[in-house]
């Protein structure tokens, strides 16, 4: 039985375990080593039992637990050569340069139970990407940090059963707040910055068509947006659809640190 767990998810930090009780694959790796071990073993799974980690790109909060899991275990490591770079250039005391990063954008992953591929999303960063996971008959999304939701986004989104979107910030709320600068909520609602919780909901609606049951809005800020305000935009937006939550779709919100919950698929 296939299971999305969403480890943490914030603009602070992120990591999700696709997989079942005992086995599975990480995508990011944005909390504390201890954090993710532990978080893991709330659903009886431990790190010896992940079978492949996928970066989605070199931002701290998508690695920050990157070195600690270098040092303590043989996990495979996979993400996009710009990515790779980025991290070998930017960030070298993050993953030494023994560690190979095996590039998933020309090699997708393939193993007895999971099939990886990579896509790539619109964010201000060399290469990020987004991953569509197939596994036990199912097929999963994790999309976070893209500033618009491009045509090749859209073509790998849509079908899966299971999406976790990004769904950032409150346009009004980014707007009234007073502890951002104005370069930096432009960068945050520019083509290469988030997804703001109206194209989010416009995205949703495209992917409930398509046959998607299960949406996570995650990669919530803390500071512009909550999870009630962006349940809400995408639950009213899918109404007006003819969508109805619990009915046509089931609507969850990746919290910010787990406390063991997961989603079936």
């Amino acid at each position: 039985m296939a299971r999305i767990f969403p480890i943490c998810s914030s603009s602070s930090a992120n990591a999700t375990f696709i997989g079942t009780k005992g086995h599975g694959i990480l995508i990011d790796a944005g909390c504390s080593f201890r954090a993710l071990k532990n978080s893991l073993e709330l659903i009886d799974t431990s790190m010896s039992q992940i079978e492949a980690l996928f970066i989605t790109h070199e931002h701290i909060d998508h690695v920050k637990g990157l070195l600690q899991l270098t040092k303590h275990t043989n996990i495979p490591i996979f993400s996009s050569t710009g990515t790779i770079q980025a991290l070998r250039r930017e960030v070298r005391e993050t993953i030494p340069e023994e560690v190979r990063i095996y590039d998933v954008l020309h090699e997708p992953y393939q193993s007895a139970d999971f099939e990886v591929t990579a896509f790539h999303t619109p964010h201000d960063t060399p290469e990020s990407v987004g991953y569509v996971v197939k596994y036990a008959g199912k097929k999963i999304a994790v999309c976070t940090d893209l500033g618009k939701i491009t045509a090749e986004v859209e073509k790998n989104l849509l079908g899966c059963e299971a999406v976790l979107l990004e769904s950032n910030y409150d346009p009004a709320m980014l707007a009234k707040n007073l502890n951002y600068s104005t370069d930096l909520k432009r960068r945050i609602a520019g083509e290469k910055g988030h997804l703001s919780n109206n194209a989010a909901a416009d995205m949703a609606a495209k992917l409930v068509a398509s046959g998607t049951t299960k949406l996570i809005l995650g990669h919530l800020s803390r500071e512009n947006n909550t999870p009630a305000t962006a349940e809400k935009c995408t639950e009213d937006h899918l109404h007006s659809k003819g969508m109805h939550r619990n009915k046509d779709y089931i609507l969850e919100t990746a919290p910010v640190m787990t406390q063991g919950r997961y989603i079936v698929i």
